[in-house]
């Protein structure tokens, strides 16, 4: 009798120990599923700004059609790889689009008068904010995504883990090197 009870108490813990992990896999996994839900919303955001700015460009600077061109392709290559649910391939589109964006606000530098427009000036706040909110995004997701990957990977709770079936995930991170090294600033 007393032997039954041991056995049934060890199975009784280790249920809920294997409960335990498994609801806390589940939180933060919904948390890391929330947190790319933030980034997409300030995705679509940017996405959004992006023709308007464009258009308010070439107003004044029609003849750089090569810049906005590049600024379209990369555009709706963001938005293709958006879909596709890929963290990497997605992070990679992000960052060309983010680096042919700044090519548009060099392009003010040459013209005064797209300098001083007002449309120009507040689609470029509204621009560099929603940049500030995806950059807050991602630090936030990749917080999320370190904590599940690491709850994924330590004992016991890696065995319980692969058993039911979950699967770390991807960083959202510069792809270019040249977008990590420091800024050079020349007088």
């Amino acid at each position: 009798m007393e032997i039954t009870l041991i056995i049934l108490g060890i199975v009784v813990v280790g249920a809920v120990v294997i409960i335990g992990m498994y609801n806390s896999l589940i939180k933060l996994k919904n948390r890391v599923d929330e947190a790319w839900s933030d980034i997409d919303v300030q995705l679509k955001r940017r996405y959004d700004l992006i023709p308007n700015l464009v258009e308010t460009v070439k107003g004044y600077a029609g003849h750089e059609k090569d810049t906005l061109e590049s600024v379209t392709k990369a555009r709706s290559q963001a938005m293709a790889a958006q879909e596709s649910g890929d963290a990497a391939q997605q992070a990679e589109a992000e960052n060309m689009l983010s680096s042919t964006l700044k090519s548009i606000f060099a392009l003010s530098e040459s013209y005064p008068d797209l300098k001083a427009n007002t449309n120009f000036l507040e689609l470029q706040r509204e621009l560099s904010d929603t940049e500030n909110k995806i950059q807050a995004s991602r630090r936030f997701y990749n917080g999320n995504v370190r904590d599940f990957n690491t709850k994924l990977e330590v004992f016991p709770t890696n065995i319980i883990g692969n058993m039911l079936g979950f699967k770390s995930r991807e960083y959202f991170e510069i792809e270019e090197e040249k977008e990590r090294e420091n800024v050079k600033v020349k007088f």
